[in-house]
């Protein structure tokens, strides 16, 4: 065997080695870009969290403004009553503050719904921001398994030919006698 056979024998099986280390090389590459991706997308998941509870806390503030306004008009209308000279213990003031009221708890009804659906939605939202951070790491996965299935190709490939050409450059005599 000559010198050439023989470089072109090391230089296929080096070739192999290389384009098999590049291939591990990417995988690991497409695995951090998988999990980089996951991370930025988890980051939203704390981001809504916080913003849950400034919501949650601007309702605690709404009901107790609502409230304050109530007992405002409540003293406006008793007021309001009492300087037309009618009697506050019974009949149209009295049925009137039922009706403040009333309509006093259903706007605080009304801001618990409201605040329970933002609520429901922030979860649907965190838990899509969860999937598509599994999502992220899962496509990095694959594709790092592609890519060092191809590194593997590449090196049987490449000691396939080398075998070849070995038993080729022997005309298929025994290497060993």
């Amino acid at each position: 065997m000559g010198l050439f056979q023989v470089l072109t024998l090391g230089a296929t099986l080096i070739g192999g080695l290389q384009q098999k280390r590049a291939a591990d090389s990417a995988a690991d590459a497409a695995r951090e870009v998988g999990e980089f991706n996951a991370g930025l997308i988890e980051r939203d998941i704390d981001l809504l969290e916080k913003q849950r509870g400034i919501i949650n806390q601007n309702l605690l503030t709404a009901k107790k403004r609502s409230r304050k306004d109530f007992d405002k008009l409540r003293g406006e209308q008793r007021a309001g009553f009492a300087y037309s000279g009618v009697d506050l213990s019974q009949g149209t003031p009295i049925f009137v503050g039922l009706e403040s009221a009333r309509e006093f708890d259903f706007t605080l009804s009304q801001m618990d719904f409201e605040n329970e659906m933002i609520n429901m939605e922030i979860s649907d939202k965190q838990e899509d921001a969860r999937l598509q951070a599994e999502l992220s790491r899962m496509e990095g996965g694959a594709q790092a398994a592609s890519l060092q299935a191809q590194g593997t190709k590449s090196l049987i490939s490449s000691l396939g030919q080398t075998a070849q050409m070995g038993y080729e450059m022997y005309g298929g005599k025994n290497i060993g006698t």
